[in-house]
């Protein structure tokens, strides 16, 4: 049996400690159920038997373990509390002492930060919660921080994206230990991709977009219901009642990017939609308003990391 530790501190991201968890006790259960021994003993560990986390919920917690008790896995959750847990010396000598002990050692979304306090992850490629990369590079140069895969290996060390990644990561530690087809029973339980596309970069265009306020939310109502419609710089500022070189301005000031841009990441936007609900790459692209189906292919490439036939053949 795996012996996996995942270690909470106050004011711990919640997700971070009961996802991964979920993930290995479904992953006892689907074995139990198909007459195997159960693989995993995962336990949430800290430095006090009782730890707070963002969501208000207390966690009871096992006290952190002796260095050489066996140990498989060592998980780091992340939270808001994580700034202060990497001031807390013992706690961070503890994390460096422990995963000596290990076979691996993973961390879930800014979980990184503690695994960099500790040394672990100089010269290594990690990804952390995609908010925290510009503030993790600065303060550990020394780590080759990818922003946006969902999660990354490498050698003995795992780190994953922000929140839910760490069920992406715990899923991806029972296929490496017990084949995909388990896996892909744990996921299919839990109803989750067993691997998601892209990374996490992909999170909703018209909610980025709604993050400059609502001065064009109409305009974008209107893209939604008329993509196959001429959506050229011209056909915005008029529906915006606005000249083309004021528009094009005013736009870029409010949402960061320029509208032609905004436009092909509404429309790509569309096109997963439609591919999940079973519409083939033509129909998705004729009913998106895309001229080609290789403009389209490069724009979805360049937005969820794989093809729309890709996308289409494993989430359609």
């Amino acid at each position: 049996m795996r012996h996996i530790e995942i270690l909470a501190f106050e004011d711990a991201q919640l997700l971070d400690v009961t996802g991964p968890l979920q993930v290995f006790t479904s992953a006892n259960e689907e074995a139990f159920a198909a007459g195997q021994p159960r693989p995993y003993n995962a336990i949430a560990v800290a430095m006090n038997g009782q730890t707070g986390t963002t969501s208000g919920l207390t966690l009871a917690t096992a006290l952190l373990p002796q260095d050489d008790e066996p140990i498989d896995t060592l998980m780091v959750a992340g939270g808001v509390g994580v700034n202060k847990a990497c001031e807390e010396t013992a706690l961070v000598n503890w994390i460096r002492r422990r995963s000596a002990s290990a076979r691996r050692i993973a961390s879930v979304c800014s979980g990184a930060f503690l695994l960099a306090e500790a040394g672990l992850l100089d010269g290594r490629r990690a990804v952390t919660h995609w908010n925290r990369c510009r503030e993790f590079s600065k303060r550990f140069p020394n780590v080759r921080l990818e922003p946006d895969p969902i999660f990354i290996q490498d050698g003995n060390i795992w780190t994953s994206a922000g929140v839910t990644a760490g069920i992406d990561l715990a899923l991806a530690l029972v296929e490496a230990d017990l084949g995909r087809k388990l896996a892909l029973a744990v996921a299919r339980e839990l109803v989750v991709f067993l691997k998601r596309p892209g990374g996490q970069a992909q999170f909703s265009t018209m909610l980025s977009l709604q993050e400059s306020g609502d001065r064009f939310d109409r305009l974008h109502g209107w893209i939604i219901d008329n993509l196959r419609a001429d959506l050229s710089l011209p056909a915005l500022a008029e529906q915006a009642n606005m000249s083309a070189r004021s528009f094009s301005r005013h736009y870029r000031q409010a949402t960061g990017r320029t509208p032609a841009r905004a436009v092909e990441d509404i429309r790509v936007e569309a096109v997963r939609r439609l591919l999940e609900q079973g519409l083939s790459v033509r129909q998705a692209r004729i009913r998106c308003g895309f001229g080609s189906e290789e403009t389209m292919r490069r724009s979805f490439l360049r937005a969820f990391g794989t093809t729309p036939q890709a996308f289409r053949d494993h989430f359609g």
